[in-house]
């Protein structure tokens, strides 16, 4: 890597990482919510709820913005945020306190990912590379945000925990500010000035001319395809801590025991995040996506009976999930700067990331259905077809992919 490669490696973990850490931090401060704040599940649901609808909803908006005002300033905006935001949920802690800084949370932190994957399009010679650290800095956030949350309540309040968790994103902003990067340095100049030069803000009108432009090109076929990774990934992942306890198959499993297999779960799609990430180096990345997709199907098809079979079972196919289930990500990351021009970079992820939040979110909703009316054996087949459609979609886009200079303009 060149330095600015590396300038930007280290500004877009640090980002990706503390979106994370404090995304799945949110759900260990809830057990303290709702034994001090006299709140119901219900209230509490929805509260959260809403923050974790701006964290997706955003999206868009965070592409239109990175494309009009650059990459390097949204993202330490959305550090400043996020800091500020768990300072407020320190320092007002009663309930109305506690959905303000949740609502200003999802705000701030839903450009990150149009802005960072869009930095890392336009900017890092080594697009693969780049990616594969990003996502791997990104599962250390989903990893470690819990175990970290968790242990400093042990040893403090949960207002003084949530100020101890926002000021290191408040030192990432002001790093953030004073690094030196240049943001089309991965785009032939004659893209880059076109880049500089087009109207990213040209109101309504031109957003939905340049929206239009961009679904009428492959990217339509993945949008529905990170769509149909987001069902996987939020249908598979909410409900998997209930379904590893008390009971997965014939194996006995008490409720701590499960959590761990969980976070281990978590910690291997490090690993998985790396080698997509290479693995989007190649050409054809809708291919090896689509292969991945596949086994996807198949753990979902297999994953009862396999755990069924022992602890060993039970282990051995949690590492096949997780692994896979984040291999994919940094390939349809990489297969979306391959389907967009650099001008449109940033409101192509801010769409994507629409899909695999916004529409993705649908999956837990889909799950609990799934669960309440039929039980897990339904709902890891319904898991497998949706990876099999997306697999059946990545193949399609692999036979008609267009060469690089052949997206929309």
């Amino acid at each position: 890597m060149n330095a600015n490669d590396r300038s930007i490696v280290v500004l877009v973990m640090v980002g990706h990482g503390l979106v994370h850490t404090y995304e799945l931090s949110i759900p260990i401060f809830m057990t303290a919510w709702l034994g001090e704040l006299g709140v119901s599940e219900a209230a509490l649901g929805t509260l959260v709820g809403a923050g974790y609808f701006l964290f997706g909803a955003g999206a868009l908006p965070g592409g239109i913005l990175a494309d009009r005002f650059g990459s390097q300033r949204l993202i330490a905006a959305c550090l400043a945020g996020m800091g500020g935001a768990f300072l407020l949920l320190g320092l007002l802690p009663g309930i109305w306190g506690v959905g303000a800084a949740l609502l200003a949370w999802g705000a701030a932190a839903s450009v990150y990912h149009p802005a960072g994957l869009s930095l890392i399009s336009t900017g890092a010679q080594q697009r693969g590379r780049a990616l594969a650290w990003h996502g791997i800095a990104g599962n250390v956030g989903i990893a470690g945000g819990p175990l970290a949350t968790a242990l400093l309540l042990l040893f403090f309040d949960w207002p003084s925990v949530a100020i101890l968790l926002g000021l290191p994103a408040l030192g990432a902003a002001a790093g953030a500010l004073r690094t030196s990067v240049d943001e089309t340095a991965a785009v032939d100049p004659q893209s880059a000035e076109e880049t500089e030069a087009s109207p990213a803000a040209g109101g309504f009108s031109a957003l939905w001319a340049r929206s239009r432009t961009l679904f009428a090109s492959g990217f339509a076929g993945v949008f529905v395809l990170v769509a149909l990774s987001g069902l996987y990934y939020r249908g598979m992942l909410t409900f998997l801590p209930d379904l590893l306890t008390p009971l997965v198959g014939n194996v006995p499993m008490d409720v701590a025991a499960g959590r761990y297999v969980y976070a281990g779960l978590l910690a291997v799609g490090i690993g998985g995040q790396y080698t997509g990430g290479r693995l989007s180096d190649r050409e054809g990345t809708e291919r090896t996506l689509a292969l991945a997709l596949t086994i996807l199907a198949g753990v979902a098809v297999a994953f009862l009976p396999v755990a069924g079979l022992g602890t060993a079972a039970l282990l051995a196919i949690s590492v096949v999930l997780g692994f896979f289930l984040f291999v994919v990500q940094p390939l349809y990351q990489a297969t979306v700067a391959e389907y967009t021009p650099p001008d449109a970079r940033g409101l192509s992820y801010g769409y994507t990331y629409l899909g695999v939040f916004g529409v993705g979110a649908l999956g837990a909703a889909l799950a609990g259905a799934v669960l309440q009316i039929a039980g897990p054996p339904l709902l890891f087949g319904v898991l497998a077809g949706i990876a099999l459609l997306g697999a059946g979609l990545s193949g399609w886009l692999a036979l008609r992919r267009p060469q690089p200079e052949s997206a929309p303009s």
